[in-house]
């Protein structure tokens, strides 16, 4: 795996801007510039963003996006010049961007309902030769948004992978319509600046529409970074396996069982990300997850697996030390004690732990280092895994 890794960064380093792709929110060219209709723009730029990101292709995240805007000086549903677009493309470092607008006809641009008529737009932007493709466009009725925005969704896909894009009634019945008034709360919600406000409109597009799974994460993402793990697994359970998230929401889920002592519901969710996406952090709360099951020499393979993947990480080593001390293997767990202490010299359980494998003493009943200090990840880095799967298929 290290190897592997050591392959990625330098594959990462050389084709990054060559093969990620930009989505900016479709900007508004009704001459009311109606300030209640840049959801809509931002709606298209979700729609599109999951569907390349679901088929494996590299997409920059809208943290990514709002950082660059921030850093222009530019509002979201702004109307771009192409050379504000081209702007944005170099700071991003991406090798495609995609932009477009979005019109209300002039007879319903003053009071705008769900039998307006509004037409989308979309262009792609090769910004490595500077070439813009030919322009796509979708018109009807505010409620069929949903509809429009997957058709949208699709051309973009095949025109930038057309050899993993589905055939078009595939990607359209994997895709239920969701409903336009959900639609508008899960993007309100995204573009809220309090917490509160976000759990408020999230939850109100989750309820309105059962089968919309974006709401459901950020809910469960929300809920997990509260401590809350009982309402982060509800929610995140109800992560559809076609979304984007449906691997993260996976790990988070078994960090909630983990959590909540069900270290069998945390094996399983575990095992099931390390079987699609193999990334250090997965395998290493999967050892502690295993090692909290007493089951150490599975606890240590699993923790080994990671440290390979990232040898840098003092708590790798850590976690394999305190797993080969459990087993009474003090020289081997010492050794692995003593590289987290390279790495982190100010760690004080890991000197503890090395001056218990230095006197040959193993657990003891009521010795609070003896259970439970196994270290866990929280975070879920799969962008670089992707990144090198997509250099491997371009290799083949």
């Amino acid at each position: 795996m290290r190897n592997l890794f050591a392959l990625l960064l330098l594959a990462t380093s050389l084709c990054r801007a060559a093969d990620t792709v930009a989505v900016l929110p479709l900007f508004n060219v009704n001459e009311s510039k109606q300030s209640n209709l840049d959801w809509i723009g931002e709606s298209v730029a979700e729609t599109i963003h999951e569907a390349l990101s679901t088929t494996g292709l590299l997409v920059l995240s809208r943290d990514d996006r709002e950082e660059v805007y921030h850093r222009l000086s530019l509002r979201t549903g702004v109307v771009l010049t192409k050379a504000s677009v081209l702007k944005i493309g170099e700071a991003l470092d991406a090798g495609r961007i995609v932009y477009g607008e979005l019109q209300i006809s002039a007879a319903d641009a003053q009071t705008t309902d769900l039998k307006s008529n509004i037409r989308l737009v979309v262009r792609i932007i090769d910004l490595k030769k500077l070439r813009e493709g030919p322009e796509f466009a979708q018109e009807g009725p505010l409620e069929n948004l949903s509809q429009m925005q997957t058709k949208l969704a699709w051309v973009v896909l095949h025109d930038l992978s057309p050899e993993d894009a589905p055939s078009e009634d595939e990607f359209e019945h994997d895709r239920k319509p969701v409903r336009v008034d959900a639609m508008e709360s899960y993007v309100r919600g995204l573009m809220a600046s309090g917490e509160d406000q976000k759990v408020k409109l999230f939850t109100q597009a989750a309820r309105l529409d059962e089968h919309f799974s974006e709401p459901n994460f950020q809910l469960g993402r929300m809920a997990f970074g509260k401590k809350d793990y009982k309402t982060a697994g509800l929610w995140l359970a109800k992560v559809s396996k076609g979304d984007s998230h449906f691997l993260e929401a996976a790990f988070f889920r078994g960090l909630c069982k983990y959590y909540q002592s069900d270290y069998d519901g945390a094996i399983d969710q575990f095992k099931m990300v390390a079987a699609e996406i193999p990334l250090n952090e997965v395998f290493n709360d999967l050892g502690a997850a295993l090692s909290r099951k007493n089951d150490n020499a599975s606890a240590t393979q699993d923790f080994n697996k990671a440290l390979e993947g990232d040898e840098t990480d003092p708590d790798y080593w850590f976690n394999v030390g305190y797993s080969l001390w459990r087993q009474g293997k003090f020289a081997l767990a010492a050794a692995n004690f003593r590289s987290a202490l390279e790495r982190s010299p100010k760690d004080q359980e890991a000197t503890a732990m090395l001056g218990y494998c230095l006197k040959m003493q193993g657990p003891t009943p009521g010795d609070p280092l003896g259970q439970g200090r196994e270290r866990i990840k929280t975070t879920f880095e799969d962008s670089a895994f992707r990144q090198l799967q997509a250099e491997l298929k371009k290799s083949r």
